[in-house]
């Protein structure tokens, strides 16, 4: 068996702040925005038709799907809310062991603390 069949491509940044976004309560889109900007301290940056993009191929990758009910005092002007999937929940922590991973690679790197230098 090809061992890249059963390991998930590295998630793009943006979408992996989107999923990050949609781990918690139900979001509209522009909220979806906002929260990826608040969360990555601006380093991440969406526009309105590039979250769409990345959102329509979640959406059809079953990652992220459409939220049912909206909540009561909510504006009737917002679009739909999305919520993450069982299957967008595994693959953030698919994303987040392949960053562990990589984190201990590098640690393994460091020099030990205290080592004196030739």
């Amino acid at each position: 068996m090809d061992m890249s069949d059963s390991v998930p491509p590295p998630l793009k940044p943006a979408v992996f702040h989107i999923l990050l976004a949609l781990a918690g309560p139900p979001r509209h889109g522009y909220a979806v925005i906002q929260t990826v900007r608040q969360a990555s301290g601006g380093g991440v940056r969406l526009n309105t038709a590039s979250f769409y993009r990345h959102l329509g191929r979640l959406i059809g990758a079953g990652l992220v799907a459409e939220a049912g009910a909206r909540p009561r005092d909510d504006d009737p002007r917002r679009g739909a809310y999305y919520r993450l999937t069982p299957a967008g929940r595994a693959a953030l922590v698919a994303e987040r062991e392949r960053l562990a991973d990589l984190l201990a690679i590098v640690d393994r790197l460091r020099p030990a603390v205290g080592r004196n230098r030739p």
